[in-house]
This record gives C-alpha cells, sequence and structure tokens, in this order.
C-alpha cells in the first residue's frame, strides 16, 4: 500500500483553506487573507521537511489555521469525516 508521490501545490491548499472558512461564515475577503497567511505558514514550514505526508501538510495547516479561526480548524480538520 503506497501512495503515489504528488508536488506540493500550494494553490489547492489556499482553496481549501478558503473553503473551510467559508464553510465556518467567513467572508470572502477574510478567508482569502487567512488562506494567503496559513499557505505561507506552511511552505515556510515546509523549507524544513523535504518530505512529508499529506496527513503532515493537513495537521500543519490546521495548526496554523486554529490561530486565526478555530471553527474553520475544526471544519478543516474533519472535513474527510463529515459526511
Amino acid at each position: 500500500g503506497h501512495r503515489q508521490t504528488e508536488q506540493f501545490d500550494s494553490r489547492k491548499l489556499f482553496e481549501s483553506i478558503v473553503g473551510a472558512c467559508l464553510s465556518a461564515r467567513a467572508p470572502i475577503g477574510q478567508a482569502e487573507s487567512i488562506a494567503r497567511s496559513v499557505t505561507r505558514s506552511v511552505e515556510d514550514w515546509l523549507q524544513t521537511h523535504p518530505e512529508v505526508t499529506s496527513h503532515d501538510i493537513r495537521r500543519v495547516a490546521a495548526r496554523y489555521l486554529k490561530t486565526h479561526h478555530p471553527d474553520a480548524a475544526y471544519l478543516y480538520e474533519h472535513n474527510k469525516v463529515m459526511l
């Protein structure tokens, strides 16, 4: 059970953060601002972590998102669990 490797896609991360913020009823401008900040933080974190999983990225992004919007962070962390 190995998965294919995949390049980190900052746009994909940005869009998923925006989606979580909008789901938590943040205005679009705020959602985009938060997503930019979280994406930059994750990109900085990646500089010292050459090999990571998508789970690592999700965990780190949620940690940064929690400082900006705890409700959105909760939705982001549990996105794959919710029906």
